[in-house]
């Protein structure tokens, strides 16, 4: 039975491994972290709507459920000629007929940017948030920004989505508790229009919001810096905040930056079609650690993540002869799809080459994707069969 080691324990690499193991391979996961963490259930951490283990699904337990092995651990290197890699503790490893690269991207790293705090940080970062919200609701008043950025070289790997549903979640959660008044929110961005990927419809839509809520906005001015209390452009200009929430465009993560893996020069991988690495016949990549190309709009988003793995999992069998089927490609699945939640309903997002659209869905959009997350839970472990 060939033997297939997935590096990253993410939404991508997690489904890979789940994937790969319906093939009939030998799957084992390697990640530094012990739980799979849903960042499109943690926007509700901040305004206490969610507590972080409703978030996280132990790896250990979708491991058992689904029949891989998992070993916790840091991959430090990565040596592609070699096909090799080397972990932290149990140091290097060649016990392997193929590889699975899914170790997400890194931050871009802006001058100050530790005064800040991003929505799509680690689990610990986004407890930091909610203690800060907590803060400045005890003191009935404040001044908070919200803001993302964007990567030149990689335009998909731009996280904006969690970013807006995080402020019009604490929008809603001061309103329903009778402060929002006493609160200046303000949204920046470098870009002069973010969110134009969804389409122009969209964004008159997302101005409208921006308007009823009180939203203030500031858009296409470079960041300078951050300071402890405020946002500094490249005009000189600033906002003042005493909390300052501001995710940065991804950065090729640092182990994929120093392997002989071929990559772009934002340090992604690049991958054909069929995610298997330019050059490397028995290595794949996945989500955020590839380059995704296809049309200017498109994103890195966590569905396109796992359909990348069921991909692979199929072009692996094939090669393999398990499957006597045509290898598949990731490029014609690639579209924008997301429900936006605002607190107290949500917004269905779609992109595509022939459609672009926002469609409000008051109130019981908030309980779809509450519904969504009890379903993701209960497909990773197995109790229910994949819908989507």
């Amino acid at each position: 039975m060939n033997k297939v080691v997935v590096l990253g324990g993410g939404i991508g690499g997690v489904e890979t491994a789940i994937a790969l193991k319906k093939e009939g391979f030998n799957v084992e996961l390697i990640s530094d972290r012990e739980s799979l963490f849903v960042y499109p259930i943690s926007i509700w951490i901040p305004t206490g709507e969610k507590d972080i283990n409703e978030v996280q699904i132990p790896l250990e337990e979708i491991a058992k459920a689904r029949g891989f092995d998992l070993t916790i651990d840091r991959v430090i290197e990565i040596n592609g000629k070699e096909s090799s890699f080397t972990l932290e503790k149990e140091g290097k490893r060649t016990d392997f007929d193929y590889l699975v690269v899914a170790l997400g991207q890194s931050k871009l790293k802006h001058k100050g940017i530790e005064n800040t705090l991003s929505v799509c940080g680690s689990p610990e970062e986004i407890l930091q948030i909610k203690e800060k919200i907590d803060e400045l609701v005890k003191n009935k008043k404040g001044k908070i920004a919200f803001g993302f950025g964007g990567n030149p070289e990689a335009p998909e790997a731009v996280r904006g989505g969690p970013v807006f549903e995080v402020m019009f979640n604490v929008h809603n959660y001061l309103k329903k508790i009778g402060i929002r008044e006493n609160f200046e929110i303000t949204f920046f961005a470098p870009m002069p229009k973010p969110g134009a990927r969804l389409g122009e419809k969209a964004l008159k839509m997302m101005d409208m919001m921006f308007k009823n809520m009180g939203i203030n906005k500031i858009t296409g001015k470079k960041i300078k810096e951050f300071t402890q209390n405020s946002v500094i452009f490249e005009d000189d200009s600033s906002i003042e905040a005493d909390l300052i929430i501001f995710t940065p465009a991804g950065d090729g993560h640092p182990v994929i930056k120093n392997s002989d893996l071929t990559k772009t020069e934002a340090g992604f991988l690049k991958i054909e079609d069929t995610c298997q690495v330019i050059g490397f016949d028995n290595i794949y990549a996945v989500g955020d650690s590839a380059s995704i190309e296809g049309p200017e709009w498109r994103a890195k988003q966590g569905h396109l993540a796992e359909v990348m793995g069921r991909v692979t999992a199929h072009n692996i069998a094939v090669k393999e002869g398990k499957k006597i089927e045509a290898l598949k490609g990731y490029k014609e699945h690639i579209n924008i799809m997301c429900l936006m939640d605002t607190g107290n309903g949500g917004a269905l997002a779609y992109r595509s080459d022939s459609k672009a659209m926002l469609i409000p869905l008051p109130v019981v959009g908030h309980w779809m994707k509450k519904g969504w997350g009890i379903y993701y839970r209960l497909y990773k472990l197995g109790k229910i069969p994949r819908l989507i």
